[in-house]
């Protein structure tokens, strides 16, 4: 299974609004990049779950439970999103703060493509930023 970084500003949709939904469509992506990436995505792929702008951190994992289908807040039909479950929080957030000052986690895409709002995560990435959640 693969794993992923999902972004989403908490104003606008965040970590306690997914876990009180359960499950819900991840849409609105509009980033070519972005879409690839959820289009790559399969059932039981995992992601964090990621507050950007006010927090920046990650604070929680979701599964992805439905692959990518049409977006319909797309107009032009273009785009698509995927469904994902709350899976569980981490014990403790892990900011970008921590992230940047890791070497190891240098060469993520959240540090070298900052504005993508959908990314892939390696394994080795994924088990270091468990651990640093309290995993």
């Amino acid at each position: 299974m693969a794993k992923w970084l999902l972004k989403s500003e908490p104003d606008a949709w965040s970590w306690d609004q997914q876990v009180s939904k359960g499950t819900e469509f991840w849409n609105g992506v509009r980033n070519h990049q972005a879409a690839l990436n959820l289009k790559h995505m399969a059932v039981g792929d995992q992601a964090f779950f990621y507050h950007s702008n006010i927090g920046r951190e990650i604070v929680g994992i979701v599964t992805i439970t439905q692959a990518a289908t049409l977006d319909p807040t797309d107009p032009k039909g273009r785009f698509v999103g995927v469904h994902v479950t709350a899976d569980k929080p981490l014990p403790r957030a892990v900011t970008l703060e921590q992230i940047k000052k890791t070497p190891a986690l240098q060469d993520i895409a959240l540090i070298r493509q900052s504005r993508l709002s959908v990314m892939p995560i390696s394994d080795a990435h994924w088990n270091m930023l468990c651990s640093m959640g309290g995993m």
